[in-house]
């Protein structure tokens, strides 16, 4: 049976991840808001979008990354999350892989929490 969504204020029409502005409430499926967008994540080779970094409330909060797979809809004054807010992957120097430490490959997920890391961090 599907989850019920609670209703949340007009977010604005369906939009793609390069239109989304930075500073937009993003809601979570318990109607929740969670932060504001902090920056929409694409693959720099392929354009292919891969998740937000999200800066949670209240302040100072902390940054959070939604994978594309949790995102249910980009809208033009914000964003609805597919899952709640406690499935989100928080971003911290645990995120940040150093050459050479693991043996085994990053994951696709892995490798998008990484970058996601860097934005923050500025590593580039």
């Amino acid at each position: 049976m599907p989850r019920h969504r609670p209703q949340i204020e007009d977010l604005g029409a369906v939009i793609s991840h390069r239109a989304l502005p930075d500073g937009v409430p993003v809601v979570d499926t318990d109607g929740r808001h969670v932060g504001v967008v902090d920056q929409a994540m694409e693959d720099p080779v392929t354009g292919i979008f891969e998740g937000i970094v999200i800066h949670s409330r209240p302040l100072p909060g902390r940054h959070l990354f939604a994978d594309y797979e949790q995102i249910a809809e980009i809208r033009e004054r914000g964003v609805q999350l597919s899952v709640s807010a406690d499935e989100l992957y928080e971003l911290s120097a645990r995120s940040r892989r150093h050459g050479g430490e693991l043996d085994t490959p990053e994951s696709p997920l892995e490798r998008r929490l990484r970058r996601a890391w860097d934005w923050i961090t500025g590593f580039r």
